[in-house]
């Protein structure tokens, strides 16, 4: 699979088309083979515009969330980002080209183990990961410059904003009452508040607390 791929770049038009205007989100997308990133007996779908099964119970989000998410965060290359939720390490390598540092946390060991394969595979070397409980962040590094979180949050995630920078965006999906999640942008003013912004209904596999025990 190479980046010139026309299933690649079928995808990217789509995407343009569906509201992923960002130049730079969409050459990230075309630059980041997906076809890497899922299960072999999927590989033929890896292009298709759906989220697809990975190991562990979990999924590689759709590429139309992908581009949307990570337009949200309005990135540079001086960011420095908080992913919670690896999982086949997807956002993170679009995420990777377009900021200056990554920090991605996963609680499954597989699928960071995964992940990590398919970060030195592609040469993204920007990228530090760590198995853990993502719902306390990375206090060690913090503060943040923009956080994304990639799972289902049963309520706001004060403990992840705290770890944003004045100035700075989270994206996160969080729980609401129509059994799905609603995809809400915070932005930390430089006066100290918060903002929030409700965009869209998401569906996300569940935030979870702790380290997995098993996988």
């Amino acid at each position: 699979m190479t980046m010139a791929d026309p299933r690649l770049i079928q995808l990217v038009m789509s995407l343009r088309g569906q509201g992923v205007t960002d130049r730079h989100v969409l050459a990230a997308i075309e630059r980041t083979p997906r076809g890497l990133f899922v299960p072999e007996r999927f590989v033929d779908q890896a292009y298709e515009n759906r989220p697809l099964p990975i190991d562990c119970g979990q999924t590689i989000s759709q590429p139309l969330i992908v581009g949307l998410m990570t337009q949200l965060l309005n990135l540079n290359d001086r960011c420095k980002v908080l992913e919670i939720g690896t999982g086949s390490g997807y956002q993170a390598a679009v995420l990777s080209r377009l900021a200056r540092r990554v920090y991605t946390i996963e609680r499954y060991r597989t699928l960071a183990k995964e992940a990590e394969a398919r970060f030195e595979a592609l040469r993204l070397t920007n990228i530090t990961q760590r198995v853990g409980d993502g719902t306390k962040g990375w206090p060690e590094q913090a503060p943040f410059d923009r956080i994304i979180v990639t799972a289902g949050a049963p309520v706001r995630p004060d403990t992840l904003l705290e770890q944003l920078k004045p100035g700075g965006i989270a994206v996160v999906p969080v729980d609401n009452d129509r059994g799905t999640q609603t995809l809400i942008r915070y932005t930390h003013d430089k006066d100290g508040s918060l903002r929030e912004d409700a965009l869209m209904d998401v569906r996300f596999v569940p935030l979870v607390k702790g380290e997995a025990k098993a996988l």
